[in-house]
């Protein structure tokens, strides 16, 4: 019984999401290229195999916030399921995603027991880190948003080296603004702050590399 719960755990998703099957279809986007708009009908879930997307939203005065940023083995659309887009999904980088209408979604859910228990873990794991990030905003300062962000972002990078995790794609401070809750010129201060303190390895093109320490940081501030 153990062994086959750890074995629904671990299921890889790319054994049914294909690209090929009934409802399925691969598509690739260049970098800024919008994948849907916000308002747009949610007719489909996306999987991410390969790049970064950006999810964001627009208030009704103009102001952009950003909700995500999903990377590779990420799902994002998922609202298809209940209800209609809430956010425009723009890829970051150069990427491909496995388009899956909302009726090949059910049906999986429903003829693939291993990939719904692993898509359902993944929708309560989103949910949670959804809820800490809405504390996060409430009760934490900029500099330690600033640094669950970080982290959070590194860890969805996947890229271990050493005492490190490496972000590949270009992340520039606008957006990490835009994600965080404050201005560019404070995320600015507190990436050079975090740089000279060796929490970082952070160049003018945007490539980021996030060491472990950083995760003291945040635990003892």
């Amino acid at each position: 019984m153990a062994r086959d719960k750890q074995r629904r755990n671990t299921f890889d998703p790319r054994r049914v999401l294909t690209g090929r099957g009934a409802g399925q279809a691969r598509k690739r986007f260049a970098p800024r290229q919008v994948v849907y708009l916000q308002g747009d009908p949610a007719d489909a879930a996306y999987y991410v195999e390969s790049g970064r997307v950006k999810i964001s939203t627009v208030t009704p005065t103009g102001k952009e916030a950003v909700i995500a940023i999903r990377g590779p083995g990420q799902f994002f659309g998922t609202r298809c399921l209940v209800g209609g887009r809430m956010g425009t999904a723009t890829a970051l980088i150069a990427c491909s995603l496995v388009r899956v209408s909302t009726s090949a979604l059910i049906r999986l859910l429903r003829e693939e027991p291993d990939f719904a228990v692993m898509f359902a873990t993944y929708l309560a794991r989103q949910s949670i880190d959804d809820q800490e990030s809405i504390v996060d905003h409430l009760i934490n300062p900029a500099e330690k948003r600033l640094a669950r962000t970080l982290l959070q972002l590194a860890d969805s990078a996947g890229d271990d080296r050493n005492d490190r995790r490496s972000i590949s794609v270009t992340i520039n401070q606008a957006v990490l603004a835009n994600m965080v809750g404050t201005t560019r010129s404070r995320i600015n201060f507190f990436m050079n702050r975090f740089k000279r303190q060796g929490y970082i390895e952070y160049d003018r093109n945007g490539s980021l590399s996030v060491r472990r320490s950083l995760l003291g940081f945040l635990r003892d501030t």
